[in-house]
This record gives C-alpha cells, structure tokens and sequence, in this order.
C-alpha cells in the first residue's frame, strides 16, 4: 500500500512542506544528505559503462517534442522508456529528467483556444469566418502548467505496460539553495529507489523564474539549475549517479558546429578541451545548448559522474541508443577525466590515410624496397618474435578460454618466419608494376584521350584473430599495392602483434612513411570500427566464422571482403586411383585442420562402399585420429555408424569430417550447392570428361580436380601473399593478393573539348578508338 502511494503522489519541493503521503517521512526523517562524490571515481573507459548502476537519462526538449513543437513524439519516448524499463528490471536504479510540459500544454491550450473561437465565431459569425481563426502567444508557465499531468500521465501509463511504477518530482533552482528541502528531495529519490520505482524530474516551469545570470560554476558544490541540462548533472552529482545520459537531436559534440564541411564528431571530450571547440546554435526548442550542455557534463564529471551526450531523436538509434551506451559501444560523444597516451583511432585512420596517400605515390621499386627490408627483418629479429610468442602462446595455454585450434593458429615457428619471408620477397618482385598500371587505352575523339589505371582502394581495416602471421602479410599486400591499413588483432596475440607491427614500421620509416600502417590497442570494440564508414574503405576479416558473420552484419556501410565459412568438400568419384584419393584426402583434413581450406565434408561415390578402397580411406583417417561423423545416407548403409552428423553444413576446423554418399558426379555438386560455403572443393576421378563437368558446374570460389584443397591459398597460388579467401561474386574471388586491394580511376587529357562539341550542331565525332598499350606501360599515382 505504501508503494502504491508512493506511486500516485506527485512530488513538489516548490513549497516547504512536501506533498506525499504522511507515511513517506519516515525515510526522510532517517536520510542524511549525501555529499558528492570524491574526484576521479568517473568511469575512464566506455566499456566500463556496464557496470554503471545508477543512471541518469536527460531528455531534451528535441527528444520529447515533435517536429511542429506542439505536442510529444509519442513513438520516440515509447522506445526510450522500453529501453529505460529494460536497465531498470536488469537491476539498474533509473532516474529521468524531462522536458516536454511545455510543449504538451501548447498542444491541449491551441486545442482548447481552438475550439472556444470556433464555438463562438459559429454562434456570432456563421461558418465561413472559421479559416481566419489565429491562436494568441501562449505564456510558457501557463503551457507548463496545463501540460505537465499529461505528461506524466503518459509516463506513468507507459510503464505501466513493464510493471514499473513512477513518480513525479518537480523541482526549481531555490530548491538546491534551501538546505532542508535539497535533504528532502534527497531523501525522497533514495527512497523511490529502493522500492524499485523510477523517478520522473522536471524543472516546475510553472513557477520558476526567468534564468539570470549568476555564478554558474564555482567549484564542484554548486551549480545554478538554468534549465534541464544544469538539474541533470546537479541531480546526478547530489545522488551519486555512476552514469548521466544526455539526449539531444545532435550525434554528440563536434569540434566545430554540425554541418559545417569541416565539422567532426569528438569520440571522447576530457577537461580543458573546451578551447578547441567552438558552439553552434541552439536547439530549435528548449533553453539550452551545446554550450551549456557541455558546461553541465564537465560539472558533472568532476563530480565524479560519467557522461555521455547522444543523438535520442535519429529513428535508426532511437530504438537501442541507451541500450548501447550502457553496452559500452561507442555512441555520441563519451566526457573522460582518463586521456589516453596514444591516438584515437578515428586519429590513427586520419594518419594512416595521409600517409598512405605518400605511399601510393611512391616509385614501384621503393615499395619493393620496403617489403624486401621487412622480409630481412623477419628473419634477423626471429628470436625477438619468437619470445614474444612464446608469451602469447603461454598466457593462452593457462587461460584454458581458447580451443587447441585456435592455440595452433596462434604458433609461431622458425619455418613460417622463413616462408613468410620467402613470400615478401616474390611479392616485392611481383607487385612493381601493379599501381598506375594502365589497363585500357581509348581514343574519344581526336586529342582526347581516355585510360583506365589502377589505384589503391584507400584504407583498409583488417580484424583478425590468432594468427600473427597474418600481420607481416596483410602489411607487405597493402605496401605493395599502396594501401593505407588499420590491423587490429586479437588479445591472444598481442605480444607478438606488437613486435611484427615495430618491425614493420621500420621497414616502413626508410621511406618516411611509418603512419601508413596503425595497429589499433585501444579498447574499441569491432563493432565500433565497423562503424567508422566515412574514414575506412574496404574490411577485411580474418578469424573464425563467427567472426566474419559478426564483421558483416555490423559493417552495414563498409564493404566487407571474405567469407563466412570454409566448408570445403572432396568428392570420390567411382574411378578415382586409391593412391591418390588416400594422399589428398589426408593432405586436405590433417596437414592443417583449423585452416578456412580444410577438408570438412567426404563425399563418396556409392559404387565405392562396402570396397577395398573404402575400406582402407576409413583406415587412413582413423590413423590420423580423424573422428567421422555419418551424414544421413551414409548412416543408413551401416548397421553401426559414427555419429550421425548434426547439421551438413559444419566447419569443424579440428580432426573432425563428416562422411556423406552420393549417387554420382551430378549428385555430388548437387550437395555441394546445398551445404556448401562456395570456398574450395576438389573432385578426385580418372575420368577427364567428369572432371571438366565438375569443374564448370561447382560454382565456387576455388574449384580443383585431383589436388588437395589446402591449394587453395594466396602464397601456393603465385600471389606472394594473401589477406583472405573471398566468397563474393563481385571484385576479388578466391585467395586476395594483390590485385584484390586495387580499384581502377578514369583519366581523361583533352585540349578544351566541351560536350557541346559532340552535338549534332557540334564540330567534332566520337572516334572511340581502342589504343594498343605497351607492356609495362603505368603512372605514377600521385598524392
């Protein structure tokens, strides 16, 4: 019964005593007025947000208000009390600070003033004066005052839907001067709180007086409540508040005004960055600011309250914008007392592209110079790289949270040092001829020349996980193709991260451009970087399925080249040599199990059962302690099969295949096209006939007749090196090398030809004719 008082009570503290239920005072008479929390106690990084348990949401008047500024966006507060009720019933104390009473007031005051004139003009005026009715200027208090149970009404009956319950709290700027009425109002939140109820708090613009100027900040006890924005930071400092969630209708705050060209969206703002920046115009309603928003989140966060100002009106976030902020991903802009001592990342892209703008215009033989010393490097600081990934594979082995296979990714031996270096080299010599190279050539008309030539994609964010030696050769490919790269690479291996991308910018420095390649250790989730579409080109995955599947979704404006899966499958067809059919078999499950070309799936023609082949292919993998897992149709032939298969479209990545049977060739690529990946797969037959057909019908990235699937890799291919295998059916297919990371530009030289020129009252005509290029023929691309 006392909750449910509680509930209904509308608290004001515009008067002495206070208006609740007698019962409630016995929490106030037991409160003590709890000071502000000591300095430095604010999260220092988003992804501590989740433990924030006390929050603050402060909804701007552009948040509430609908466009017209008469009346509430009913659809935008209903997603951002759903996202309230889910913090709260996660355990969360919520509180909200709201505008919005003066706006309801103006709609219920135009409606009433509305239909009094039209009531009185029918009566005196007849129906035709109707269209000449105009509203008077409505007094702001007056609209609060009729606006402000409606609003908190709808409040109340929107939480209602999550079974929490609310209640009202206004407040003016005398308030937070009477020292009585701030423990009351103290009292009074601590107590909502602890029965689970969410407070609802706004400034009493019925009576509150115009704002004037005052000491607004002297130190960190006190602050003039001027508007929403000044109650929120006060409110979340006197209470303890771990984290304040601003809403306005702008992403966050900008260097320099929103939409200016030159405008960028600040990740983190700390303490004293305030003269960098400069302020824009206001909201289109409300009293505030980005000026004053600024000033209360600094408040704030010396205070001891973390801060975060965010877009609550974008209809693509308003759905998961609080949500998201407590998930620590980086939305809007995120006030820090903890500045880092390295670049942003947003820092480390612009680096990387101004650099690599240097790189690209490098001569072809300085960027082979670069890849060759980075190869040098490799071998001659192979006890270094070692060390560091004897760290990593130590740490990883005792953590127990990784699979073997993923820990057999993370090695790192002598061997791969020297085929790495091996690889660098045959690029180097390869990649001389790949930028500016010019691909067609064509006559438009004559003096005017057309060519197509290739240029670098631009920057590229590369994500992998485990394998280090994925660094050395992703960074060689965006060398040689003069690509500026992000890496970020898994925690698993940041030891040995960390010295491959020191030695690579080493061999980078010779030529003055080290900034070309970042690697990324800060805490930035992937999801973040996928986000970033205005200032990376191209994404490229490399990890686990689950890794790709997470890139691509979360990249919605970035392309993203790879592939989810690598269920690879080899095909036994009736005639195929048993000597060969045994050594690709083997070559394509146990050389390496965990890699995307691995065998995943046997697939075995149905005159072979029950054969001396069959018998000894089962032999052979029982040998290597391949475990089998029986497809349907296999399962049915036995009496005692393997584990039936749970799904045929498995990655194991292990020493785990599945057996499946098929009835023929053209059954076999039936399957294929139905539980495939379209990565690699391999048909094993004598007959030429079958495997030309084989060959033509998979519709795969790699397609291979008696060879093993772990061919299927940039380095075997003649490519130098790889940054992955693509899926895709448009830009690069198969293993990426090189020519993956290029795009093409249209160049054009002409001696003043306009269009008009060509029209039928023109003086000239298209020739467009094919001009025979010269082998080597290229451009230098310049910056």
């Amino acid at each position: 019964m006392f909750a449910r008082l509680v509930c209904c009570s509308y608290l004001s503290f515009r008067t002495q005593q206070l208006n609740v239920c007698p019962v409630s005072f016995r929490a106030f008479s037991q409160a003590k007025f709890s000071l502000p929390r000591p300095h430095g106690k604010s999260f220092a990084h988003r992804s501590e947000l989740k433990q924030a348990k006390r929050i603050v949401v402060k909804l701007g008047s552009a948040v509430v208000t609908r466009g017209d500024e008469c009346g509430l966006s009913l659809g935008r507060l209903a997603s951002i009390v759903e996202q309230v009720a889910m913090l709260q019933n996660q355990g969360r104390e919520m509180m909200i600070v709201t505008s919005g009473a003066v706006a309801f007031g103006k709609q219920r005051l135009r409606h009433e003033i509305l239909l009094s004139q039209s009531v009185r003009q029918a009566l005196h005026s007849g129906q035709n004066q109707l269209k000449d009715m105009t509203v008077p200027v409505l007094e702001a208090r007056a609209c609060a005052a009729a606006g402000q149970s409606g609003l908190m009404a709808l409040y109340e009956a929107m939480f209602t839907q999550y079974s929490i319950c609310t209640a009202q709290i206004l407040v003016t700027n005398l308030d937070f001067h009477d020292e009585q009425k701030r423990r009351n109002l103290n009292s009074t939140l601590h107590e909502l709180l602890r029965m689970n109820i969410v407070p609802i708090i706004n400034t009493n613009d019925a009576v509150v007086p115009p704002p004037v100027p005052n000491s607004d900040l002297q130190g960190v006890n006190v602050i003039s409540i001027k508007d929403n924005d000044s109650l929120a930071a006060r409110l979340a400092v006197e209470m303890k508040v771990d984290l304040l969630i601003a809403l306005s209708d702008v992403q966050g705050l900008y260097d320099n005004p929103p939409g200016t060209d030159d405008a960028k969206l600040i990740d983190i703002f700390y303490p004293g960055d305030q003269q960098s920046i400069t302020y824009g115009t206001k909201s289109r309603v409300g009293i505030g600011g980005m000026e004053a928003k600024v000033k209360a989140a600094l408040w704030a966060l010396q205070g001891g309250t973390s801060v975060i100002i965010a877009n609550g009106t974008d209809p693509k976030v308003t759905g998961h914008v609080i949500t998201d902020i407590v998930e620590g991903k980086k939305v809007g802009t995120f006030f820090s007392e903890v500045k880092p001592a390295g670049p942003t990342v947003e820092q480390q892209t612009e680096m990387a592209r101004h650099a690599g703008r240097s790189l690209a215009s490098l001569l072809p033989e300085q960027r082979s110079e670069i890849i060759c010393y980075l190869a040098e490097l490799l071998t001659e600081k192979k006890e270094e790289i070692l060390s560091a990934n004897k760290r990593d594979m130590e740490l990883a082995t005792t953590s127990g949270r990784f699979s073997q296979s993923l820990i057999n990714r993370l090695s790192l031996s002598t061997a791969k040092l020297n085929s790495l270096a091996i690889g660098l080299r045959q690029l180097a010599v390869s990649s001389r001829d790949s930028v500016g190279r010019v691909l067609r050539r064509t006559r438009v008309a004559n003096n005017l020349e057309l060519e197509q030539i290739t240029v670098p994609i631009g920057v590229l964010l590369v994500i992998f996980e485990s394998r280090p030696d994925c660094l050395p050769q992703v960074s060689a490919l965006a060398v040689a193709s003069g690509n500026a790269l992000l890496l970020k690479g898994g925690k698993e291996a940041s030891n040995t991260n960390k010295i491959l991308h020191q030695l690579t910018q080493e061999a980078l420095s010779i030529h003055g451009v080290a900034d070309a390649i970042q690697l990324v250790s800060t805490r930035e989730e992937v999801e973040d970087l996928c986000r970033l579409d205005k200032m990376i080109d191209l994404i490229i995955p490399r990890g686990s399925s689950q890794l790709v599947r997470d890139i691509q979704r979360a990249a919605k404006g970035i392309p993203v080249l790879g592939h989810s899966e690598g269920i690879c499958h080899v095909y036994i067809n009736n005639d195929a040599s048993i000597d060969k059919t045994l050594d690709i078999i083997r070559d394509s499950k146990c050389d390496y199990p965990a890699a995307c070309n691995a065998m995943e799936t046997l697939l075995i023609h149905r005159d072979l059962l029950r054969t001396t082949m069959f018998d000894q292919i089962i032999d052979m993998l029982r040998s290597e302690n391949v475990k089998i897992h029986a497809g349907p149709r296999f399962a049915s032939y036995l009496t005692f099969s393997p584990s039936e298969v749970k799904s045929l479209r498995t990655e194991y990545g292990d020493l785990e295949c599945c057996i499946e049977v098929v009835d023929s060739m053209q059954d076999a690529v039936d399957h294929i096209h139905k539980y495939g990946s379209s990565h690699t797969d391999v048909i094993v037959t004598e007959n030429e006939e079958t495997a030309e057909q084989f060959l033509q019908q998979v519709d795969s990235a790699c397609v291979f007749w008696n060879a093993s699937s772990r061919f299927a890799d940039g380095y075997r291919f003649g490519l130098g090196a790889e940054v992955g295998i693509s899926t895709a059916r448009i830009h690069a297919r198969g293993p990426v090398g090189l020519e993956g990371l290029l795009t093409t530009k249209w160049v054009l030289r002409g001696e003043g030809h306009t269009v008009a020129d060509f029209s039928e009252q023109g003086s000239l005509k298209y020739l467009h004719e094919n001009i025979p290029i010269h082998q080597g023929t290229f451009h230098q691309v310049s910056n």
